[in-house]
């Protein structure tokens, strides 16, 4: 009994088993779209007047701007319609149908990775108030569904055993998404939230857990950026791009080959994650490799408290246990536990959460904003002066929309066949790849237009660089988007013509480095703009799996 409305240039963001609506919006435009959908709810007198006054601080700013009495611009259907490639009758419809209907407004994560992707987020959770459904049961709003996947469960009744988060001495810090920009401009300065920050100079950078040659964007920036280091230390299963750009490879185990427990706050089954096989090579658990720094430092007991990995999983469960005894359910001891494999832990009653409580008290139960109500327009922002990011959403073109020399937006979202990099050498990865390359995939018509057929090897540019992938082709898709995932080791080379450019096909060596806003500085990696053509000539083997020598890494 649930209609589903997917708004994405491509089909496939959701299964066909949710036989739902497609609206092929262009990419980045969700901000315009959603504008126009609020634009028709007022105009129709349509909007939830009460809970607005009731529960929202900042409406009147921000619904100046949304009937055009600030700018003289009214963002309605006919305005939305040519920056959004959905017709105006449909955006019509799609505002009168959610009227008197119970609504999630959902924003994907890949939404805020992009060129002003603070701005359909925030304008996500208006649209849910603007059409009264905050704190509704299956209503509202909800950010990243499929990626974090805790909206609509409970959550445990008992703590799961986690280490404390501990708290850093050090105060200065970045954006994740402005390393390269801090290694190669130390002392200068950058906008964050409010405050003019300063860079400071890096020499030594010690990296344990992700990859950044997978979520950064301008990976050839990037290697430039790691090479103003004295020193580069990373722990690592394997000999991914980061690794080999290492001076100092820590070599760590993956999950098959340390303990530990699986939870998560919201999942009932408490697993205890035996190892399978023993460690490989010189492998080691990252908290052996941190206990031996400590003793060298002189910190042993201070870090380790005196326990082993074992003894530290024994130490986090008994939290749990104590949770169990003290509701009077079974409560076993860790080595029950640990033999048995599995523990199902009591979950709490649902209660809706903070926007259920606010709903039934704003007074008593307030949000954690300014107002304590669900800001619309925020004078905090504002009081910024950020003209990349003002105190209310607001549709903002992009600085880099497709053009003559690289007419078509590339769609970087994540893969299928893995989690981000992690595995690609796997054969469950491996076998979806073609002539050892990641695939793209394309427009029929946007194919034949460049002569590409089904299969082929093309070259996706821009001025950022290059990289091969292997063409499929789709109709289920906007003719200008290009989609090539993420998760393709980076393997550089340079082809006949010495450009750079990445064999295996990692889509970011086309993305620009820079900032979601200078509110956030996110990363804006999922969108990009690129040319694609055909390969010709012999194809260049992939490298990108081979251990390197001394003298071969990158």
């Amino acid at each position: 009994g649930c209609r589903f409305v997917s708004i994405s240039p491509i089909k496939s963001d959701l299964p066909e088993e949710a036989a739902f609506e497609w609206l092929p919006a262009v990419p980045g435009t969700d901000t315009a779209l959603m504008l126009a959908l609020v634009h028709q709810l007022v105009s129709d007198g349509a909007h939830d007047r009460a809970f607005i006054d009731r529960y929202c601080d900042g409406w009147n700013t921000f619904e100046d701007y949304l009937l055009g009495r600030s700018d003289g611009t009214p963002k309605g259907c006919a305005w939305a319609a040519p920056i959004c490639g959905v017709t105006e009758t449909r955006l019509i419809a799609l505002a009168r149908s959610l009227v008197g209907k119970r609504v999630l407004v959902v924003v994907a994560h890949s939404l805020q990775r992009a060129e002003h992707g603070e701005q359909p987020v925030w304008m996500g959770a208006v649209l849910a108030a603007a059409l009264g459904q905050l704190g509704l049961p299956g209503g509202g709003y909800n950010y990243a569904l499929g990626t974090l996947a805790h909206y609509g469960k409970r959550n445990n009744a008992v703590p799961a055993a986690a280490l404390p988060q501990g708290d850093n001495s050090v105060r200065a810090f970045i954006p994740v998404a402005r390393i390269s920009d801090m290694l190669l401009n130390p002392g200068q300065p950058f906008d964050y939230n409010g405050q003019r920050r300063i860079y400071p100079h890096i020499r030594l950078a010690y990296w344990a857990g992700g990859n950044p040659f997978h979520h950064h964007q301008d990976l050839k920036r990037l290697a430039d950026a790691f090479r103003t280091l004295d020193t580069f230390v990373v722990h690592e299963i394997a000999w991914t791009a980061t690794a080999r750009h290492a001076d100092i490879v820590l070599p760590c185990t993956m999950t098959l080959e340390r303990e530990d427990i699986g939870a998560t706050p919201t999942d009932p089954l408490l697993v205890a994650m035996h190892r399978i096989t023993e460690p490989h090579g010189q492998a080691r658990d990252d908290y052996d490799i941190f206990c031996d720094l400590a003793q060298r430092l002189g910190a042993l007991d201070a870090f380790s408290e005196g326990r082993n990995t074992r003894q530290w999983l024994a130490h986090l469960y008994e939290r749990t246990r104590a949770g169990l005894a003290g509701l009077g359910l079974e409560a076993p001891d860790f080595d029950t536990f640990w033999q048995r494999g599995e523990l199902t832990l009591p979950q709490k009653d649902d209660d809706g959460g903070i926007l259920r409580a606010f709903r039934h008290d704003p007074v008593g139960a307030p949000l954690a904003t300014p107002s304590g109500k669900v800001q619309i327009s925020s004078p905090v922002v504002t009081s910024f002066g950020y003209s990349d990011c003002p105190g209310h959403p607001a549709w903002l073109p992009p600085a880099f929309p497709p053009d003559h020399k690289h007419p078509l937006w590339l769609v970087a979202n994540q893969p299928h066949t893995k989690l981000h990099s992690q595995l690609d050498f796997g054969a469950h990865s491996q076998a979806s790849k073609r002539q050892g390359r990641e695939v793209c995939t394309m427009h029929p018509n946007a194919a034949s237009a460049r002569g590409i057929h089904e299969g082929d090897i093309v070259r996706l540019f821009n001025e950022v660089g290059a990289c091969l992938a292997s063409a499929h082709l789709c109709a289920d898709m906007r003719e200008d988007v290009v989609q090539l995932p993420t998760g393709a080791w980076y393997d550089p080379i340079h082809d006949a013509q010495g450009r750079p450019m990445c064999a295996h096909g990692n889509p970011n060596v086309l993305t620009r480095d820079v900032g979601t806003s200078s509110l956030a500085q996110g990363c804006a990696g999922q969108l990009g703009t690129v040319q694609v053509e055909r390969h010709e000539g012999p194809l260049p083997p992939i490298r990108t799996y081979e251990p390197p020598t001394p003298h071969s890494a990158w």
